[in-house]
């Protein structure tokens, strides 16, 4: 009993002291964000890395995601005669919601998986203590574009699920339920407002590229120097990225009913 609690116990201030050194990390990624902006090129490879290689991920998800809620929304909706009001189901789910949270997912399982692992084996290999001795800060030189990467791709990324979904939601309206392009379009249009749902949905993929990326870079950069160390911290990155974006969602979601 008096094991179990001080295992308890030590988890639990194992884990206040990584949340206190991640902020700490955080902040040190702001402070050296200069270089990411003054040395561009740095971040636009970070982001060819992290976002223009997710497309097809991101685009076909986004695809298949907006036929599944057309095709679940006509079920629905006959039962009310409202079958033309598909449109504007799709779109609300996925400008709103769907979005920016399946988009982080999946951002976070393919890319901030991807820079972790990256960090973690340049830890592994001694490069990052090579730059401190060469007197270059690795956290500038190497994990600040990332980190900027990460939050500039994610909100693109979210935008294209989501166009992807409405098109989606399209083609099975049009070809399989036989609703007019025009209904389909004219509701949506009059409907989705973008103060309230396009903007809340880009606040959103941003807070969740702010997360991703700080969790993805922190691990890569604080996991043990072996091959079991970075795939632990590669799993953790996956895990946290996963369980942060829900809790965000939730909170932002709360403030944001209330502030309609």
């Amino acid at each position: 009993m008096i094991s179990g609690v001080r295992k308890l116990g030590a988890k639990g201030i194992e884990a206040v002291w990584r949340a206190g050194a991640m902020a700490r990390f955080f902040w040190l990624v702001l402070l050296h964000s200069g270089t990411s902006f003054r040395r561009f090129s740095l971040t636009i490879r970070e982001i060819y890395f992290s976002g223009v290689m997710s497309l097809v991920i991101i685009m076909v998800s986004g695809l298949f995601v907006g036929m599944v809620l057309g095709l679940q929304g006509f079920e629905t909706l006959q039962k009310y005669g409202a079958e033309e009001t598909m449109g504007v189901l799709v779109a609300l789910s996925l400008v709103r919601e769907l979005g920016p949270v399946v988009a982080a997912l999946l951002f976070a399982s393919r890319a901030g998986s991807a820079v972790t692992a990256e960090i973690g084996l340049m830890k592994a290999t001694e490069q990052l203590k090579a730059m401190d001795m060469m007197a270059i800060d690795p956290v500038a030189r190497v994990v600040a574009p990332r980190f900027w990467a990460g939050v500039i791709s994610m909100p693109l990324l979210a935008a294209l699920f989501s166009a992807m979904g409405i098109f989606g939601g399209y083609i099975v309206a049009v070809t399989v339920v036989g609703i007019d392009p025009g209904v389909f379009w004219a509701n949506m249009q009059a409907a989705v407002d973008f103060r309230y749902d396009v903007l809340s949905g880009v606040i959103k993929s941003i807070a969740f590229g702010v997360a991703i990326a700080t969790i993805a870079t922190f691990e890569g950069f604080d996991a043990d120097p072996t091959a079991e160390g970075v795939s632990r911290a590669t799993t953790r990155t996956v895990v946290k990225s996963a369980l942060t974006v829900l809790v965000i969602d939730l909170i932002l979601t709360a403030f944001m009913i209330r502030g309609l």
